[in-house]
């Protein structure tokens, strides 16, 4: 990973390869296809059930509750814990906009506060709202960008101001916080298998953790229409069920990657942070505490020239994202929503503005981190 000469741009350094991931677990992948098929069961068999038992032990969890996605998983999440129309539920500004939706299409108010430097929630901010408003009893904390929030300070938060908590852990499977994994925290936490998540599925999927066997029960009917039994429909629930070829994809071709691709993940950002060294790019690392999965690798730019950076970018063949452009607020879909923003999230609105997402997947080729790198640091 030494220093290399920007050439011109020949090959697209991508943001997620998915061509190379076939390559390497497309035999597993076709495999555990043929197992679903030769069983002749294809909707919460045992490919589900195997499958949350490996994912609840990799999470530390009592229980895994396979759902159809990672926006599922956080409104069943809220529903198990008891949330309704009308609660108001708090939230960070930056996330992607299914943590808001799981919120707003249950009726309840998202009442935001700021994120700290690393585009995180201000868990002091969300301090002081909680004590300027006890009608707030609900909190997704996010775990952005495979970083961890202090679970220590969430817990105290969860005791003090006797909130529920269901953690947004879309980004973060196998990241933790001073040795405790993320969702230890809260009531539940939310997970999504979308492809360029890092243990993703070929499709959408999602899956609910929690120590609570009440929770899990609730959210298994949730999930299968709100039967507590076949023809039994105990409550109005979905039709959001991880399906057997997700799981059996997911147990029998990633989940066995995983620790290799996190390992790669966290080689390829402290290259990075080491390594681009410009007055005009930021890297803000992950929080003191959080041994970050890297789900991305945002940079912050010089405010005001990251149209400039990107475009720089992409001359050099290299992809790069927004994660995310604006924050949750200004989404056009949030007019029809009754929302509480406590204070102006100036800091948050500073980070979309200036946020960029490096390359980071875990098929990055040296030359390529090396071309990213070199690209980064001849910017001016």
């Amino acid at each position: 990973m030494g220093n290399s000469a920007v050439s011109a741009a020949t090959l697209l350094v991508k943001l997620n390869d998915f061509e190379r991931l076939w390559a390497d677990a497309g035999s597993d992948v076709l495999a555990a296809v043929r197992a679903v098929g030769e069983s002749g069961w294809y909707i919460l068999g045992r490919e589900v059930v195997a499958f949350e038992g490996e994912l609840a032990r990799l999470w530390n969890s009592r229980f895994a509750v396979g759902v159809a996605s990672g926006l599922d998983a956080i409104e069943i999440g809220l529903r198990a814990c008891g949330c309704k129309a009308g609660d108001r539920v708090l939230l960070p500004p930056i996330s992607a906009f299914a943590t808001v939706l799981a919120v707003a299409r249950l009726g309840a108010i998202p009442v935001f506060v700021d994120c700290d430097r690393f585009g995180l929630m201000d868990l002091d901010q969300a301090r002081e709202a909680l004590s300027a408003d006890p009608s707030i009893r609900f909190a997704v904390p996010v775990h952005l960008y495979g970083h961890t929030i202090d679970l220590g300070a969430l817990a105290e938060l969860k005791s003090r101001y006797e909130i529920a908590i269901v953690e947004d852990a879309a980004q973060s499977v196998g990241a933790s916080f001073r040795g405790r994994p993320c969702g230890a925290a809260g009531d539940c936490a939310a997970t999504s298998f979308y492809p360029t998540k890092n243990l993703g599925a070929l499709g959408d999927g999602g899956a609910l953790l929690t120590n609570s066997e009440q929770h899990a029960t609730l959210a298994r009917q949730l999930r299968d229409y709100g039967q507590s039994s076949k023809y039994v429909h105990e409550r109005i629930g979905y039709n959001s069920r991880l399906d057997e070829l997700h799981a059996a994809i997911l147990r029998r071709a990633m989940l066995p990657r995983l620790d290799s691709w996190t390992a790669t993940r966290r080689a390829i950002a402290a290259h990075y942070i080491g390594a681009i060294q410009n007055p005009l790019l930021e890297i803000p690392g992950a929080p003191a505490g959080s041994e970050s999965c890297w789900h991305l690798c945002p940079v912050l730019v010089a405010k005001g020239r990251k149209a400039e950076f990107l475009a720089h970018l992409r001359r050099n063949g290299i992809a790069a994202g927004e994660h995310y452009p604006s924050v949750l607020m200004d989404q056009p879909a949030m007019r029809d929503v009754s929302y509480r923003e406590l204070r102006p999230c100036v800091r948050a609105r500073d980070f979309c503005g200036r946020e960029v997402s490096l390359p980071i997947h875990p098929y990055l080729t040296a030359d390529e981190i090396d071309r990213v790198v070199a690209s980064c640091n001849v910017w001016r």
